[in-house]
């Protein structure tokens, strides 16, 4: 009788379990603005009062234009425009950047682990790369874009951009969170504070571990 009762409970709880599954809330209201000075965060920032909001939030001009891209030794600059730049998107789920590249120049191999990525090259010839999980055997997926053609960045995987060009190259980016997050591969790896042992990443990279400290000392001063 007993061993009956918990089988019922277990096959109801195993039926209910879909009804059961959480998930970010839709929005109760048309605008959230963020209040970026507010202490409290929690999967978003918490809403101004809509009297002192105005109406300047539904607008941006930030990725209008672009910054130098010769300002890092990547050749590459980011105008990013998710909740922090842009306090309407707040528990919207959609954020954009803008990315500058000289010739040459790139954003290094990088993941966002809170969105996938739509992006558009709006001039110049920019190299795609992304590469997938080990289920796909690490498969490395790649083009070269031009003005006017798109690309699309499944959630969490690896990938990059280079200007295979000999003039500026833009694209614009979209995600479907606001604040997608971003994890630079090398800069991860070799310049995490504190640092990453050294003999681990010698083991794991299988080079000795002069390669390794040769490696960190050229991030020591971030991206």
């Amino acid at each position: 009788m007993e061993f009956s009762k918990t089988l019922t409970a277990v096959i109801t709880a195993l039926l209910l379990a879909p009804l059961l599954m959480a998930a970010d809330p839709d929005p109760l209201q048309d605008f959230c603005v963020a209040d970026l000075g507010s202490k409290t965060s929690v999967n978003g920032y918490p809403c101004q009062p809509s009297s002192s909001a105005g109406d300047e939030f539904l607008f941006s001009s930030k990725v209008a234009k672009g910054g130098d891209p010769s300002s890092n030794p990547n050749g590459s600059n980011v105008t990013e425009l998710d909740v922090t730049e842009w306090p309407g998107v707040n528990t919207l789920g959609v954020s954009m950047n803008r990315v500058d590249f000289a010739p040459g120049g790139t954003n290094p191999p990088h993941i966002h682990p809170r969105a996938t990525e739509v992006g558009l090259v709006t001039r110049g010839e920019l190299l795609v790369g992304i590469i997938g999980s080990l289920d796909s055997g690490n498969r490395y997926y790649s083009r070269v874009l031009r003005a006017g053609e798109t690309f699309v960045i499944p959630r969490g995987l690896m990938h990059f951009q280079f200007n295979v060009g000999q003039a500026e190259a833009t694209m614009v980016v979209s995600f479907n969170s606001q604040n997608p997050g971003i994890i630079f591969v090398p800069l991860t790896m070799f310049g995490s504070s504190p640092p990453i042992p050294t003999t681990v990443l010698a083991k794991a990279l299988r080079v000795d571990a002069e390669v390794v400290d040769l490696i960190k000392s050229k991030f020591a001063g971030g991206y």
